[in-house]
């Protein structure tokens, strides 16, 4: 058994300075520790999956070797098994992964456990990321660590610490004052009830975020499927990357990279179909996004790249929920002037800022997919922001 302070230390040596997850009682007396050292940031997630976006942003922004670390119990690799496969792989992204091992194979536990336990090494392996168990006694620590940057620096990708129960020795949650509470607005709407055939299109959208998101101080993330690769289709600039798969994952991931990068401003591109499946990212915006994040949700009601099956997106008033969240300004409409009032205000207040803006269906004929590889426009990007 292990002080949390003893691995902290130690990873904090290494550049480990952001943390993000979701509790399991092994974790506790870790992530009371993390919570109460003020030289360490932890985002406390929806969702297993929105931690590994979150840190994945950090880790595209990050520099002078910072680095961000997920937790989470083995259970929670169900909900993580999507960015862990088609962001931080597809786009080599590294973290380290700190993975309980509930339901261990000889370990009496709950029976929710009782599969999820023994499959756990096989389910990691065959996501293609080493693990090893997480250090129990000091002597191990330097050397686990040094393993994990090793495969980190040299792949880009996870590399994960399965932790045994009682791993780590109580570390008592002292009083810690509960985020504060934001004064809530009120949101705001400007619906003109047009034909669907008058709404604005993705293009009109994305072509106003392209004329308010300069090269030098903005970054845009745009969500999987037909968002990004019009935006690509539009104007391939070095302050884009365009994501795979994750599909929901744009905001939280979005969320890293503000809070890595204040000097930056991050636009981060949504679809309806994708913030329906992660409706609880909305939770973790309005409680520590900055504002230097913008949310735009372009929704069309359906999901266009797979034949434009309907989504429940009419049924949802997503400015109400942003603002119920905490969001610092939240309106939606149909007119293709709030990406102007979006985009084109200056940065005032606290909180990120959201629009939804309802467009019409269809896509382009003959939209290309992206010629250069997801490393590749990670890592293009990576460079023109000075993180690589």
């Amino acid at each position: 058994m292990i002080d949390a302070a003893q691995f902290v230390d130690a990873a904090r040596h290494r550049g480990f300075q952001w943390y993000a997850g979701v509790p399991c009682s092994f974790l506790t007396p870790f992530i009371n520790y993390v919570l109460q050292d003020p030289n360490l940031h932890y985002v406390s997630a929806a969702n297993e999956g929105d931690a590994v976006a979150f840190i994945a942003g950090v880790a595209l922004g990050a520099r002078n070797g910072v680095r961000g670390v997920t937790m989470m119990q083995n259970s929670g690799l169900g909900n993580a098994v999507s960015p862990l496969t088609s962001l931080t792989w597809t786009f080599r992204l590294p973290q380290l992964l700190i993975v309980t091992w509930r339901g261990e194979p000889g370990v009496a536990d709950e029976p929710q456990h009782a599969l999820m336990g023994p499959i756990t090494p096989q389910l990691l392996e065959t996501m293609e990321i080493p693990w090893e168990p997480f250090p129990r006694d000091a002597s191990e620590l330097e050397p686990a660590l040094e393993r994990a940057v090793a495969h980190m620096d040299a792949t880009g990708r996870p590399y994960a610490l399965v932790m045994h129960k009682g791993s780590v020795a109580p570390y008592e949650l002292k009083a810690t004052p509960p985020l504060a509470r934001p004064a809530l607005v009120a949101p705001r709407t400007h619906w003109r009830d047009v034909a669907p055939e008058a709404l604005p299109s993705r293009r009109d959208a994305l072509e106003r975020v392209i004329a308010h998101t300069p090269l030098e101080s903005t970054v845009v993330l745009a969500s999987t499927g037909f968002c990004g690769r019009e935006l690509y289709a539009l104007d391939d600039r070095p302050n884009q990357l365009y994501m795979v798969g994750s599909m929901g994952c744009v905001t939280p991931f979005a969320l890293g990279l503000a809070l890595a990068r204040p000097d930056l401003r991050v636009v981060a591109l949504d679809g309806d179909g994708a913030a329906l499946m992660r409706m609880g990212a909305f939770a973790t915006l309005g409680a520590y996004g900055p504002a230097n994040l913008v949310h735009l949700l372009l929704d069309n009601g359906a999901h266009d790249s797979t034949g434009g099956q309907a989504t429940v997106s009419p049924q949802v008033s997503f400015a109400g929920v942003a603002a119920a969240c905490g969001y610092g300004s939240a309106v939606e409409g149909d007119h293709v002037g709030l990406v102007d009032e979006l985009l084109a205000a200056p940065r005032s207040g606290s909180g990120a800022s959201f629009a939804r803006l309802t467009i019409r269906r269809g896509t382009p004929d003959g939209l290309p997919r992206p010629t250069i590889t997801p490393a590749d426009v990670k890592t293009r990007l990576m460079r023109h922001i000075g993180a690589a």
